[in-house]
């Protein structure tokens, strides 16, 4: 199957359920099971792509001087 360019974060987690459950059942011939664990293998690297990136804005939020959330620039909040 081919895979979009840029899918969203939950349709390429969606995806390697898919292809961990076709794995799992073991009855894929070998050359489909190996392009399954490339394609999976490419959606692991972009789930956690997304995911640092996700992780880097949250960092970014910090407590201002009245308690409530305050963004701040990703330089000041890198201190």
């Amino acid at each position: 199957m081919a895979q979009k360019k840029q899918q969203s974060f939950e349709s390429s987690l969606e995806r390697l359920g898919e292809i961990v459950r076709t794995l799992e059942k073991g009855d894929a011939p070998l050359a489909d099971s190996l392009k399954l664990f490339e394609e999976g293998a490419g959606l692991v690297t972009s789930c956690t792509r997304a995911l640092d990136e996700a992780e880097q804005r949250v960092v970014k939020l910090r407590k201002g001087p009245d308690g409530e959330p305050q963004e701040l620039p990703f330089e000041e909040a890198s201190e």
